[in-house]
């Protein structure tokens, strides 16, 4: 099994030396490191296009109309300056409080009732012209949306991934584990905000006073359009996918009808958000650029965005080919190391597949037999379990991570700012998340 570790290392440094100083496209460097993977795994070469099929193809159908939907939203947004009118809004708003800080917590309300990946899509182009307005570094608050989307979508139900642990693990008290999980949330936000933050100092910018308020600063743009129209396409998706939800929560005690189907159908992520972009379209008449224009400008922005996505996708379906879980549970099975146990599953399963839901889901099942003899079999000790497993799957996100790619490609980061910056601030709230988890699980032993 070393071995094999080995070579996803080999993989992972070719990735970042084939993209940053061979400066090669992302898509030729994936594709090289798929198949050196798979050779070195020593895949039947019968199955290896099945399995680089089924990794392309599960990764379009998760987030492929998500991505090519929320660009629609974002050429919109960006050409009718509706963004500005955003950003003016939110300025007059947090104008005393450092922007990372207040992308993070932005990040943090929004995440709860969405995937981090959708929400990401979403916000990207407000991102942009918060930067743009406040002359502030790009990649501090995109460093700073990306972490305060991560941390609750990995420990705050009823996100799918701490959903399913619970029920894996069946814990009861679902209420005190989202309490718990949203104040640890909270806390590794904030991380990322300070991460961010300095980011932010260290970058060598021409400024302005970033705290006048938002009347001081002149964009250069007229005819903006009106803070409600601006909002539509991004609250109403949010909106939506918050009630669907809501929805698979209280699936069992809601009767089906024509109503409660039609809600389910238009509360799903990728409806939710061509719900957003119709409201979109309501905003050309602020621009000259045309409908057809509109579309045609998003699919050549979305297009490598989803095949460089895609492609991680594959590697990422390359690794699930081998047996990490079962080496895991066989190794970690006689090692009396508590409360570890679950976050060192999570994290390596994390940093191997990919998945931070599939990280979890996994995790909770391979440890649920294990937590009598680890003594955390109680609820309190269910919860305890769960955030180690979160915040383990938290650790790291990288190129064969779906959400890395949506971080990289859509908020304008070259690869290798996106490992710098991205990866390591998820690998900083994943560990700083288990000393918090790790110290608060040894008080509660000794209370």
């Amino acid at each position: 099994m070393a071995s094999v570790f080995s070579f996803i290392l080999i993989t992972i440094a070719w990735i970042v030396v084939g993209t940053t100083k061979l400066k090669l496209h992302p898509f030729l460097v994936l594709l090289a490191g798929c198949f050196f993977l798979a050779f070195s795994l020593q895949l039947p070469f019968g199955i290896i296009p099945q399995v680089f099929a089924k990794g392309f193809g599960k990764t379009f159908e998760s987030i492929g109309l998500l991505v090519l939907y929320g660009t629609i939203i974002g050429v919109i947004l960006e050409n009718t300056n509706a963004t500005h009118s955003i950003a003016n809004a939110l300025l007059k708003l947090l104008y005393k409080l450092p922007l990372p800080f207040a992308v993070s917590c932005i990040g943090y309300v929004v995440s709860i009732p969405v995937f981090c990946d959708s929400a990401f899509v979403i916000l990207a182009s407000l991102n942009k012209s918060l930067a743009e307005k406040t002359n502030t570094s790009k990649i501090a608050l995109t460093i700073a949306l990306s972490t305060g989307l991560f941390a609750p979508h990995a420990l705050v139900p009823p996100t799918p991934g701490p959903l399913a642990a619970a029920a894996n693990l069946e814990m009861n008290n679902l209420f005190l584990l989202i309490c718990i999980g949203a104040t640890l949330a909270f806390v590794l936000i904030l991380v990322g905000a300070f991460y961010a933050y300095s980011i932010s100092k260290k970058t060598i910018i021409q400024t302005t006073d970033v705290n006048n308020k938002p009347e001081d600063n002149n964009t250069g743009k007229s005819n903006l359009p009106p803070l409600s129209k601006s909002l539509a396409p991004i609250i109403f998706p949010i909106i939506l996918m918050a009630l669907g939800t809501l929805l698979q929560v209280l699936n069992n005690l809601i009767s089906s009808n024509i109503f409660v189907d039609f809600m389910k159908l238009i509360t799903t992520p990728s409806n939710a958000i061509l719900v957003g972009v119709i409201f979109s379209f309501g905003l050309l008449k602020y621009s000259s650029l045309s409908l057809k224009k509109c579309i045609e400008l998003s699919i050549k922005s979305a297009a490598p965005i989803l095949i460089i996505t895609g492609m991680g996708g594959i590697l990422g379906e390359v690794i699930q080919q081998i047996p990490i879980a079962a080496y895991l549970e066989n190794t970690l099975v006689n090692n009396q190391l508590g409360i570890i146990i679950p976050f060192l599953i999570a994290a390596v399963l994390k940093t191997a597949q990919g998945s931070s839901t599939v990280a979890i889901i996994t995790t909770s099942s391979i440890v649920f037999p294990l937590l009598a003899v680890l003594g955390i079999d109680s609820e309190l000790g269910k919860i305890w379990v769960i955030m180690a497993v979160g915040v383990g799957s938290m650790t790291v996100s990288h190129a064969n991570d779906s959400y890395f790619w949506i971080v990289s490609q859509i908020g304008g980061l070259d690869i290798k700012t996106a490992y710098r910056h991205h990866t390591f601030a998820t690998f900083l709230q994943g560990l700083i998340g288990f000393v918090i988890v790790w110290i608060g699980y040894n008080l509660w032993k000794i209370i």
